[in-house]
Protein backbone atom coordinates (compact mmCIF):
# COMPACT_ATOMS: atom_id res chain seq x y z
CA UNK A 1 0.00 0.00 0.00
CA UNK A 2 3.02 2.64 0.74
CA UNK A 3 6.12 2.36 -0.81
CA UNK A 4 8.92 4.83 0.50
CA UNK A 5 12.46 3.93 -2.52
CA UNK A 6 15.65 5.38 -1.61
CA UNK A 7 14.03 8.45 -0.66
CA UNK A 8 16.34 11.55 -0.02
CA UNK A 9 16.05 14.90 1.22
CA UNK A 10 18.38 17.93 1.43
CA UNK A 11 18.23 21.29 2.82
CA UNK A 12 21.28 22.92 1.39
CA UNK A 13 24.30 20.50 2.46
CA UNK A 14 22.50 19.46 5.06
CA UNK A 15 20.73 16.05 4.66
CA UNK A 16 17.54 15.35 6.39
CA UNK A 17 17.34 11.90 4.90
CA UNK A 18 19.04 9.54 3.42
CA UNK A 19 18.00 6.99 0.56
CA UNK A 20 15.02 5.98 3.26
CA UNK A 21 13.52 2.76 1.55
CA UNK A 22 10.37 0.75 3.56
CA UNK A 23 7.24 -0.51 2.97
CA UNK A 24 3.91 -0.93 4.38
CA UNK A 25 1.78 -3.42 3.58
CA UNK A 26 -2.25 -3.43 3.45
CA UNK A 27 -4.12 -3.35 6.56
CA UNK A 28 -0.77 -3.13 8.51
CA UNK A 29 -0.13 -0.63 11.83
CA UNK A 30 3.96 0.85 11.34
CA UNK A 31 4.94 2.53 13.77
CA UNK A 32 8.05 5.05 12.79
CA UNK A 33 10.56 5.88 15.63
CA UNK A 34 13.16 8.05 15.69
CA UNK A 35 15.00 11.01 17.72
CA UNK A 36 14.57 14.59 16.90
CA UNK A 37 16.43 15.36 13.69
CA UNK A 38 16.93 12.16 12.76
CA UNK A 39 14.78 13.02 9.43
CA UNK A 40 11.12 11.61 10.71
CA UNK A 41 8.72 14.21 10.33
CA UNK A 42 10.70 15.36 6.96
CA UNK A 43 9.59 12.01 5.93
CA UNK A 44 5.88 12.36 6.88
CA UNK A 45 5.56 15.03 5.15
CA UNK A 46 7.13 13.86 1.69
CA UNK A 47 4.62 10.65 2.47
CA UNK A 48 1.45 13.35 2.73
CA UNK A 49 2.78 15.51 -0.52
CA UNK A 50 3.53 18.73 2.53
CA UNK A 51 6.71 18.35 0.97
CA UNK A 52 9.26 17.37 -2.04
CA UNK A 53 11.82 15.08 -2.22
CA UNK A 54 14.77 15.54 -3.78
CA UNK A 55 15.50 12.09 -5.03
CA UNK A 56 13.66 8.55 -4.78
CA UNK A 57 9.79 8.10 -4.64
CA UNK A 58 7.00 7.70 -2.06
CA UNK A 59 4.41 5.46 -3.77
CA UNK A 60 0.97 5.42 -2.04
CA UNK A 61 -0.57 2.57 -3.74
CA UNK A 62 1.32 2.53 -6.78
CA UNK A 63 0.73 6.31 -7.31
CA UNK A 64 4.12 8.37 -7.31
CA UNK A 65 2.81 11.55 -4.11
CA UNK A 66 4.83 13.65 -6.39
CA UNK A 67 4.02 12.68 -9.57
CA UNK A 68 0.22 12.76 -9.29
CA UNK A 69 -0.15 14.46 -5.95
CA UNK A 70 -3.81 15.06 -6.24
CA UNK A 71 -4.68 11.36 -6.85
CA UNK A 72 -1.95 10.04 -4.20
CA UNK A 73 -3.29 12.65 -1.42
CA UNK A 74 -7.24 10.93 -2.12
CA UNK A 75 -5.68 8.09 -0.71
CA UNK A 76 -4.46 9.79 2.62
CA UNK A 77 -6.10 10.66 5.51
CA UNK A 78 -3.17 12.70 8.03
CA UNK A 79 -3.37 13.41 11.50
CA UNK A 80 -0.62 16.22 12.28
CA UNK A 81 0.67 16.56 16.11
CA UNK A 82 -1.41 19.60 16.09
CA UNK A 83 -5.18 18.80 14.79
CA UNK A 84 -5.77 21.33 12.25
CA UNK A 85 -8.98 22.19 13.91
CA UNK A 86 -11.36 25.55 13.00
CA UNK A 87 -11.79 26.37 16.75
CA UNK A 88 -14.78 28.36 16.67
CA UNK A 89 -17.09 25.95 14.59
CA UNK A 90 -18.96 23.03 15.87
CA UNK A 91 -17.97 19.28 15.67
CA UNK A 92 -20.61 19.10 12.75
CA UNK A 93 -19.91 22.11 10.53
CA UNK A 94 -15.98 21.46 10.89
CA UNK A 95 -16.92 17.83 9.38
CA UNK A 96 -18.95 19.38 7.60
CA UNK A 97 -16.19 21.19 5.62
CA UNK A 98 -13.60 19.28 5.41
CA UNK A 99 -16.13 16.91 3.56
CA UNK A 100 -16.85 19.61 1.35
CA UNK A 101 -12.54 20.96 1.62
CA UNK A 102 -12.04 17.07 0.49
CA UNK A 103 -14.94 17.11 -2.39
CA UNK A 104 -16.10 13.97 -0.86
CA UNK A 105 -18.66 11.54 -3.25
CA UNK A 106 -19.87 9.42 -0.38
CA UNK A 107 -23.60 10.42 1.35
CA UNK A 108 -22.75 13.33 3.46
CA UNK A 109 -25.20 12.48 6.60
CA UNK A 110 -24.68 9.00 6.57
CA UNK A 111 -20.73 8.93 6.21
CA UNK A 112 -20.24 11.39 8.93
CA UNK A 113 -22.13 9.89 11.31
CA UNK A 114 -20.45 6.57 10.71
CA UNK A 115 -17.11 8.33 11.35
CA UNK A 116 -18.79 10.15 14.66
CA UNK A 117 -19.88 6.25 15.98
CA UNK A 118 -16.72 4.55 15.51
CA UNK A 119 -14.32 7.43 17.10
CA UNK A 120 -16.80 8.30 19.71
CA UNK A 121 -17.84 12.00 18.81
CA UNK A 122 -21.71 11.39 18.16
CA UNK A 123 -22.70 13.04 21.79
CA UNK A 124 -20.35 16.13 21.05
CA UNK A 125 -21.13 17.12 17.38
CA UNK A 126 -23.28 20.08 18.26
CA UNK A 127 -20.81 21.38 20.16
CA UNK A 128 -17.94 24.34 19.75
CA UNK A 129 -14.98 22.42 19.31
CA UNK A 130 -13.22 25.19 21.39
CA UNK A 131 -14.84 23.77 23.96
CA UNK A 132 -13.92 20.49 23.71
CA UNK A 133 -11.22 18.80 25.99
CA UNK A 134 -8.51 18.00 24.08
CA UNK A 135 -8.88 14.39 24.20
CA UNK A 136 -12.17 15.21 22.14
CA UNK A 137 -10.23 17.94 20.50
CA UNK A 138 -8.19 15.25 19.33
CA UNK A 139 -10.43 12.79 18.45
CA UNK A 140 -12.10 15.44 15.85
CA UNK A 141 -8.47 15.23 14.69
CA UNK A 142 -9.50 11.62 13.80
CA UNK A 143 -12.20 11.80 12.63
CA UNK A 144 -11.28 14.59 9.91
CA UNK A 145 -8.25 12.41 8.36
CA UNK A 146 -11.09 9.69 8.14
CA UNK A 147 -13.31 11.68 5.66
CA UNK A 148 -13.41 9.97 2.26
CA UNK A 149 -12.65 6.62 4.28
CA UNK A 150 -9.04 6.95 2.98
CA UNK A 151 -7.24 3.54 2.74
CA UNK A 152 -3.90 5.14 4.27
CA UNK A 153 -3.72 7.10 7.90
CA UNK A 154 -0.76 8.80 8.64
CA UNK A 155 -1.04 9.73 12.45
CA UNK A 156 1.89 12.42 13.92
CA UNK A 157 1.74 11.79 18.01
CA UNK A 158 -1.85 11.09 18.53
CA UNK A 159 -2.32 10.80 22.28
CA UNK A 160 0.64 13.64 23.24
CA UNK A 161 -1.34 15.67 26.17
CA UNK A 162 -3.41 12.98 26.65
CA UNK A 163 -4.61 11.69 30.13
CA UNK A 164 -3.78 7.59 30.38
CA UNK A 165 -7.85 6.72 30.18
CA UNK A 166 -7.87 9.33 26.78
CA UNK A 167 -4.65 7.14 25.51
CA UNK A 168 -6.43 3.73 26.05
CA UNK A 169 -9.13 5.35 24.22
CA UNK A 170 -7.11 6.74 21.17
CA UNK A 171 -5.24 3.12 20.91
CA UNK A 172 -7.70 1.02 21.25
CA UNK A 173 -9.28 3.30 18.52
CA UNK A 174 -5.93 2.73 16.32
CA UNK A 175 -5.89 -0.32 16.57
CA UNK A 176 -9.70 -1.08 15.38
CA UNK A 177 -8.62 1.56 12.05
CA UNK A 178 -5.69 -1.20 11.61
CA UNK A 179 -8.15 -3.41 10.83
CA UNK A 180 -9.17 -1.52 7.09
CA UNK A 181 -6.52 1.03 6.96
CA UNK A 182 -2.58 1.03 6.45
CA UNK A 183 -1.46 3.06 9.42
CA UNK A 184 1.87 4.94 10.25
CA UNK A 185 1.86 6.15 13.59
CA UNK A 186 4.67 8.52 14.58
CA UNK A 187 4.97 8.52 18.85
CA UNK A 188 7.47 9.19 21.28
CA UNK A 189 5.88 7.27 23.91
CA UNK A 190 7.85 3.97 23.09
CA UNK A 191 5.51 1.40 24.79
CA UNK A 192 2.07 2.64 23.01
CA UNK A 193 4.17 1.45 19.63
CA UNK A 194 4.78 -1.65 21.11
CA UNK A 195 1.43 -2.01 22.43
CA UNK A 196 -0.51 -0.76 18.90
CA UNK A 197 2.25 -1.55 15.86
CA UNK A 198 2.54 -4.44 14.16
CA UNK A 199 6.42 -3.39 13.16
CA UNK A 200 8.57 -0.39 13.93
CA UNK A 201 11.02 0.81 11.40
CA UNK A 202 13.49 3.06 13.70
CA UNK A 203 14.87 6.27 11.21
CA UNK A 204 18.71 7.45 12.97
CA UNK A 205 20.68 10.74 10.85
CA UNK A 206 18.53 10.31 7.90
CA UNK A 207 18.74 6.56 7.54
CA UNK A 208 16.75 3.35 8.69
CA UNK A 209 18.40 1.87 11.87
CA UNK A 210 15.84 -1.03 12.36
CA UNK A 211 12.68 -2.79 10.57
CA UNK A 212 10.92 -5.13 12.46
CA UNK A 213 8.18 -6.32 14.73
CA UNK A 214 8.64 -5.24 19.02
CA UNK A 215 9.50 -9.09 19.46
CA UNK A 216 12.50 -9.58 17.09
CA UNK A 217 14.08 -6.19 17.85
CA UNK A 218 13.92 -7.69 21.42
CA UNK A 219 15.28 -10.83 20.69
CA UNK A 220 17.89 -9.97 18.35
CA UNK A 221 19.61 -6.91 20.60
CA UNK A 222 19.03 -8.87 23.52
CA UNK A 223 21.48 -11.51 25.49
CA UNK A 224 19.53 -14.34 25.19
CA UNK A 225 22.10 -16.31 27.49
CA UNK A 226 21.95 -13.90 30.34
CA UNK A 227 18.84 -14.60 33.04
CA UNK A 228 17.95 -12.67 36.49
CA UNK A 229 16.77 -15.79 39.04
CA UNK A 230 15.33 -14.97 42.34
CA UNK A 231 15.18 -18.01 44.75
CA UNK A 232 14.99 -18.12 48.63
CA UNK A 233 17.62 -19.57 50.37
CA UNK A 234 21.16 -19.02 51.87
CA UNK A 235 21.68 -16.67 48.79
CA UNK A 236 26.23 -17.71 48.82
CA UNK A 237 25.10 -21.41 49.22
CA UNK A 238 22.65 -21.20 45.75
CA UNK A 239 25.42 -18.81 43.99
CA UNK A 240 28.00 -22.17 44.65
CA UNK A 241 25.21 -24.38 43.37
CA UNK A 242 24.78 -22.41 39.95
CA UNK A 243 28.20 -21.78 39.47
CA UNK A 244 28.78 -25.36 38.97
CA UNK A 245 26.27 -25.57 35.64
CA UNK A 246 28.05 -26.95 32.89
CA UNK A 247 28.38 -23.50 30.58
CA UNK A 248 27.66 -21.00 33.21
CA UNK A 249 30.23 -18.41 32.98
CA UNK A 250 29.83 -16.18 35.64
CA UNK A 251 26.88 -16.18 39.11
CA UNK A 252 26.58 -12.88 40.79
CA UNK A 253 23.88 -11.54 43.62
CA UNK A 254 21.97 -8.82 43.94
CA UNK A 255 22.39 -7.50 47.45
CA UNK A 256 19.78 -5.03 47.20
CA UNK A 257 17.15 -6.33 49.57
CA UNK A 258 14.06 -7.70 47.28
CA UNK A 259 12.38 -9.34 50.08
CA UNK A 260 13.26 -11.24 53.69
CA UNK A 261 14.86 -14.45 52.73
CA UNK A 262 14.93 -14.31 48.83
CA UNK A 263 17.91 -12.98 46.63
CA UNK A 264 18.21 -12.60 42.97
CA UNK A 265 21.36 -13.80 41.14
CA UNK A 266 22.25 -12.57 37.59
CA UNK A 267 23.46 -15.44 35.45
CA UNK A 268 25.76 -15.30 32.36
CA UNK A 269 26.02 -18.87 30.44
CA UNK A 270 27.93 -19.08 27.33
CA UNK A 271 26.26 -17.94 24.27
CA UNK A 272 23.72 -20.26 23.17
CA UNK A 273 23.50 -22.13 25.91
CA UNK A 274 20.07 -22.64 27.57
CA UNK A 275 20.64 -23.18 31.12
CA UNK A 276 16.93 -22.75 32.57
CA UNK A 277 15.84 -26.29 33.16
CA UNK A 278 19.67 -27.01 34.85
CA UNK A 279 18.88 -24.10 37.03
CA UNK A 280 15.35 -25.46 38.13
CA UNK A 281 16.41 -28.87 38.57
CA UNK A 282 19.51 -28.01 41.04
CA UNK A 283 17.71 -25.96 42.68
CA UNK A 284 14.80 -27.86 43.25
CA UNK A 285 17.34 -30.76 44.51
CA UNK A 286 18.12 -28.59 47.25
CA UNK A 287 14.84 -27.63 48.40
CA UNK A 288 15.53 -23.58 47.33
CA UNK A 289 12.24 -22.05 46.34
CA UNK A 290 13.01 -20.79 42.33
CA UNK A 291 10.64 -17.51 42.86
CA UNK A 292 11.65 -15.82 39.64
CA UNK A 293 13.61 -16.44 36.64
CA UNK A 294 13.55 -14.73 33.06
CA UNK A 295 15.84 -13.48 30.67
CA UNK A 296 17.72 -10.23 30.49
CA UNK A 297 15.64 -8.58 27.39
CA UNK A 298 16.12 -5.46 26.73
CA UNK A 299 12.82 -3.04 27.16
CA UNK A 300 11.69 -1.14 23.43
CA UNK A 301 13.19 1.94 25.51
CA UNK A 302 16.42 0.83 25.68
CA UNK A 303 16.31 -1.11 22.59
CA UNK A 304 15.80 2.55 21.01
CA UNK A 305 18.18 4.36 22.75
CA UNK A 306 21.05 1.39 21.88
CA UNK A 307 19.88 1.77 18.02
CA UNK A 308 20.24 5.05 18.52
CA UNK A 309 22.74 6.46 20.36
CA UNK A 310 24.80 2.82 21.41
CA UNK A 311 24.51 4.60 24.95
CA UNK A 312 23.12 1.76 27.02
CA UNK A 313 23.76 -0.93 28.47
CA UNK A 314 21.49 -4.18 28.75
CA UNK A 315 19.04 -4.77 31.86
CA UNK A 316 21.46 -7.43 33.24
CA UNK A 317 24.60 -5.70 32.59
CA UNK A 318 22.85 -2.46 34.96
CA UNK A 319 22.23 -4.51 37.53
CA UNK A 320 25.89 -5.55 37.24
CA UNK A 321 27.49 -2.74 37.13
CA UNK A 322 25.16 -1.80 39.75
CA UNK A 323 26.35 -4.34 42.27
CA UNK A 324 30.20 -3.96 42.04
CA UNK A 325 30.86 -1.59 44.20
CA UNK A 326 28.17 -3.01 46.88
CA UNK A 327 29.80 -6.79 46.40
CA UNK A 328 33.51 -5.16 48.06
CA UNK A 329 34.17 -7.41 50.59
CA UNK A 330 30.66 -8.91 50.85
CA UNK A 331 31.98 -12.01 49.49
Amino acid sequence: MIEVQNLTKRYGAKLAVDRVSFKVNESEILGFLGPNGAGKTTTMNILTGYLSSTDGKALINGIDILEEPLKAKKLIGYLPEQPPLYLDMTVEEYLKFVYRLKKCKLPINSHLKEICELVKITDVKKRVIKNLSKGYKQRVGVAQALVGNPPVLILDEPTVGLDPKQIIEIRTLIKKLGKNHTVILSSHILSEVQAVCDRIVIINRGRIVADDNSERLVQNLSNDHKLIVRAEGNPNEIKKLLSSIPDMREVRINRENIEPGVAEFYLNAKEGSDVRREVSKRLASRNFPLLMMKSSELTLEEIFLKITTGDIYGHADKIEAGMDTRLAGKE
